[in-house]
């Protein structure tokens, strides 16, 4: 049924497609002369076009919007998170420079806030329960910001409510190998672990740990992984520097899926049926509570046992020890438990997304997507709002090209400003729920600018391979922040590159092939072209793992424009690559997708999996040829593709509908179930084995090879004939319909 649907969209744009160009040269060869509609289907991307829109962008617009949605803590679903809200309807309904059209989408979703009536607490307390010392509830005041009474207190969102009390142990980074490693010598029955963020996800830390009879646990930010070990904020972190300050906490989802919890893969809507609260998963199930560095500190150093792992050191000026479990009988905590107080509770909430939409000329039922979460935990400068700034500057710059009637897209480009990304990226998923039809049917691309500056040293771009080469372009056309002429594009290649077999040296494009940002139901759901983008740090400088103030009551317009982009030049950069891409989806005549930079990668990815795999799949006999024959197949209908677009012969290679068509059809089908979320993409689903190969196949071969039983090798078997069809299924859809 599928394929008769499939076959019928293709066979019906084919038909529409040609006989507007056969009418097209018909017209001109018998009469000598167009109707103007026939001109406007013809029109490729105006050049000028785009050196007006990247003239026309404002690093001060840019800066003026950041202090605008920074003024207040704007956490999904508050008071603040509304007016940033009326703030996007306001500017994109202006009369001058707004949209054509924009308006709320609103989500009924399942959010997790704790107590401002019950702070959560840490305590250390003696047997006498006399308290011996007590955590910060609150990060430490250095500007207004902090004090503003919405600054909501650190806390672990879908952490449960409870008040476990244990002896300390340290376990790393909460991956089940440390904790593996841990019980070997301590007893972690009735225990508080201590973490450090890395290494596993948040909600895993708590998962992994329950198990092994832990009762509840901490994480904490080490400077080691954040500060490059600088830990004194009277003259190193915060506020005389970007690094966080010790008090300094990381907030954050402590989920494992994302979207709204309770309507997985249908939108919230009010009335949507919802799973009982019991059967939700992926969320920790003993109580967690991030903590400052400052706290972990005066805790870590005081436990006894043995010491830890050289690889489980930190920046502190004492040796980690995993504790007795407990503390040092020298130590002022000898005999002391830890005690959390964790208030959490989670309720319903009204959460909105707000679009926006400028309709095209021609296609205007295929859609180029502009994407960037609203909400933060605190003011979130950096994250998200960097990255509104950025598209406000997009859409005014856009909106008022429209307005004036000086353009008009070939076709529609649709702004999506998400509610409750940072609860689990909920928004975005909700969305590609409730339009999953229609968006994944007329889409030809997202392009999601989250924190759009994370510093000011380079670009960072991942995405689809057939994306590539437009990102390229759109980067040699933009000058670097700084840099007198020299491109975005030629600083980005000094910093991180990689040689391509058809292209030579070349910027490295990361894989979106996790679930960092709101790209994640686009293309793990959708199977939707997508991008993400950004500026960051330069990585030789520094071992931060992201931005410091992460989370964090400090991600203030103060610090980015004194730490991240003076002037909002990067931003400005970001900003002008971003449009420039946008605009060259929207208008080209042929999609600026490459398939063969598709096939190039999919080359890779089978290289790396013969050398790993071959051997051992064979003496299970499973044979890798069909998915050799598959990458065989891909890489040659993509060059044939690849020719008939470049060609010129425009009757054929102006057929868009069987181009976007033809990529998503690639990454739909099947479905697969993978580690920590279920994928309908085989190519970029996330993976936990860590190898630069088919992720699917990755896992299930790592699983059999730890197991060893029989009913494991079979399910490497099922992996790779999925992985095989797919490949092979895609390859056919490059090629004629019939």
């Amino acid at each position: 049924m599928m394929k008769q649907v499939l076959i019928g969209i293709l066979c019906g744009a084919a038909v529409l497609t040609a006989g507007i160009l056969i009418g097209h040269y018909g017209i001109a060869k018998g009469n000598g002369s167009a109707p103007s509609w026939v001109n406007e289907v013809a029109k490729d991307v105006d050049e000028s076009l785009i050196e007006r829109f990247l003239s026309e962008v404002d690093n001060i617009q840019i800066q003026e919007n950041l202090r605008e949605l920074t003024k207040v803590p704007h956490l999904a679903t508050t008071a603040g998170d509304e007016q940033t809200v009326q703030l996007m309807l306001k500017r994109w309904q202006d009369p001058e420079t707004g949209l054509d059209q924009a308006w709320r989408e609103e989500y009924m979703v399942y959010l997790s806030f704790p107590d401002p009536k019950k702070p959560n607490k840490v305590t250390v307390g003696d047997s006498s329960d006399t308290v011996l010392y007590t955590a910060r509830e609150k990060e430490k005041s250095y500007t207004s910001d902090q004090d503003d009474p919405e600054v909501v207190q650190p806390y672990a969102a879908f952490s449960p409510a409870g008040q476990p009390k244990g002896k300390l142990v340290y376990a790393n980074q909460g991956k089940p190998s440390d904790y593996q490693k841990l019980n070997e010598t301590v007893d972690l029955r009735g225990t508080i672990a201590i973490t450090r963020y890395g290494g596993a996800g948040r909600a895993a830390k708590a998962i992994n740990a329950a198990p092994y009879g832990v009762i509840g646990v901490l994480v904490y930010t080490d400077p080691s992984d954040i500060n490059d070990g600088l830990m004194s904020d009277s003259n190193e972190t915060y506020p005389h520097s970007w690094y966080m300050p010790p008090s300094g906490v990381e907030r954050g989802s402590f989920s494992t899926n994302y979207g709204d919890m309770l309507t997985p893969y249908l939108a919230a809507k009010e009335e949507t049926y919802r799973i009982p609260v019991e059967n939700i998963t992926g969320i920790p199930p003993i109580p967690i509570q991030p903590i400052g560095f400052e706290d972990a500190y005066k805790l870590i150093c005081e436990l006894g046992g043995t010491v830890a792992l050289v690889s489980w050191q930190g920046a502190f000026n004492c040796t980690y020890n995993v504790g007795g479990p407990g503390f040092k009988p020298t130590s002022a905590f000898n005999n002391s438990d830890v005690k959390l107080d964790i208030f959490n509770h989670e309720e319903l909430k009204n959460s909105s997304n707000v679009m926006g939409v400028i309709r095209g000329s021609v296609e205007p039922d295929r859609y180029v997507i502009y994407g960037n979460h609203r909400d933060s935990w605190v003011h979130g400068a950096i994250d998200p709002s960097s990255g509104t700034s950025v598209m406000l500057e997009l859409t005014r710059v856009l909106g008022m090209m429209v307005k004036q009637g000086k353009w008009r897209p070939r076709r529609s480009i649709i702004f999506g400003s998400w509610g409750a990304e940072e609860f689990g990226l909920i928004g975005s998923a909700e969305y590609t729920e409730q339009y999953f039809t229609k968006l994944s049917e007329r889409t030809v691309a997202y392009i999601n600018v989250d924190i759009a500056v994370f510093a000011n040293a380079t670009l960072r771009a991942s995405g689809m391979p057939s994306l590539q080469n437009v990102i390229f372009k759109a980067a040699k056309q933009v000058y670097a922040p700084g840099l007198d002429s020299t491109s975005v594009y030629d600083n980005w290649i000094r910093y991180a590159n990689r040689t391509s077999s058809t292209h030579g040296t070349i910027p490295k494009v990361g894989y979106l092939s996790g679930a960092g940002s709101d790209y994640a139901a686009f293309v793990h759901y959708l199977g939707i072209t997508s991008m993400d983008i950004s500026y960051t740090y330069d990585k030789s400088k520094t071992n931060a793992r992201i931005y410091p103030a992460y989370h964090t009551a400090y991600d203030t317009f103060d610090y980015a424009s004194k730490f991240i982009d003076p002037g909002f030049v990067s931003h400005q950069a970001i900003a002008r690559t971003a449009g420039n891409v946008l605009i060259r989806l929207a208008d080209s005549l042929v999609l600026p997708l490459n398939c063969s930079d598709y096939a190039e990668t999919l080359e890779d990815y089978l290289n790396t999996a013969v050398t790993l795999y071959q051997p051992k799949l064979q003496a299970n006999g499973i044979s890798m040829e069909p998915l050799k024959n598959a990458v065989a197949s891909f890489r040659s209908a993509a060059t044939r593709l690849d020719q008939v677009i470049h060609s010129p012969d425009l009757i054929i290679t102006a057929n868009n509908h069987l181009i976007v068509t033809r990529h998503i059809s690639f990454v739909q089908l099947p479905i697969i179930v993978l580690s920590f979320f279920i994928s309908r993409h085989v190519i970029w689903a996330s993976s936990s084995a860590g190898q630069p190969t088919f992720p699917g196949l990755a896992d299930a071969y790592a699983s059999a090879e730890s197991s060893g039983h029989s009913s494991a090798w079979a399910k490497v078997h099922y992996h790779l004939s999925v992985l095989s069809q797919a490949i092979e299924g895609a390859a056919h859809t490059l090629v004629d319909v019939i």
